[in-house]
């Protein structure tokens, strides 16, 4: 059965679309234009409670039933225990994977986040003051990475949906205006990431 994937070109897009390509699920691509509030339409809030992309229908979901998720992260965990891939099933490598997935959704994304809105104000105040509090801890957030990744080639040992997760957001480096060079062993793990064949058909995917 073929995913029905409700998205746009955004960071938490993109997570999904590498996911699905890297565990090699069939799906076709629905466009959610969120800078013409296509995501209140009433027919994506069924799918998508918090009017917020990415969302997939699976028509083959438990019991052979359709389920639709939403919320990239939820997305990541059902996808991966749908395939048996990129999740450990249990112990400690599964805890790890989730670690590192929530850290990616709880702040290495709404922090940048942050930084993407006051880049985009034209008051010079507003501006100046919002970068400089959400620029420090968007570089505090890529330390804590870089740290990691100094003594591990993915977050959680092996490849995972964390890595799917918090790759979205490194893809966006330019617009935090952060220089990976930087961040060495970040940089490391990004060309690695970009690298593989079925992450760049992730970002390759129309999503707009």
């Amino acid at each position: 059965m073929t995913i029905q994937f409700f998205s746009f070109d955004t960071p938490n897009g993109r997570k999904i679309s590498v996911a699905l390509e890297e565990m090699g699920l069939p799906y076709t691509v629905t466009p959610v234009d969120i800078g013409k509030d296509e995501q209140f339409r009433p027919e994506f809030l069924k799918i998508s409670p918090n009017n917020k992309i990415p969302a997939i229908i699976d028509s083959d979901g438990p019991d052979g039933k359709p389920i639709s998720v939403f919320e990239s992260g939820a997305i990541l965990i059902y996808l991966a225990e749908k395939t048996g891939k990129f999740l450990p099933s249990k112990g400690a490598a599964r805890v790890a994977v989730l670690e590192w997935l929530m850290f990616q959704m709880a702040g290495f994304g709404p922090i940048p986040g942050q930084v993407h809105h006051f880049l985009g104000l034209t008051n010079e105040e507003d501006k100046r003051y919002g970068v400089q509090r959400f620029m420090k801890e968007t570089r505090r957030l890529y330390g804590v990475m870089d740290r990691r990744l100094a003594e591990n080639t993915f977050f959680a040992g092996e490849i995972s949906i964390a890595d799917f997760a918090i790759l979205g957001w490194v893809w966006r480096h330019p617009r935090h205006q952060v220089d990976l060079a930087d961040f060495p062993h970040v940089k490391r793990w990004y060309e690695m990431m970009m690298a593989r064949p079925a992450v760049q058909r992730g970002f390759a995917v129309a999503l707009k």
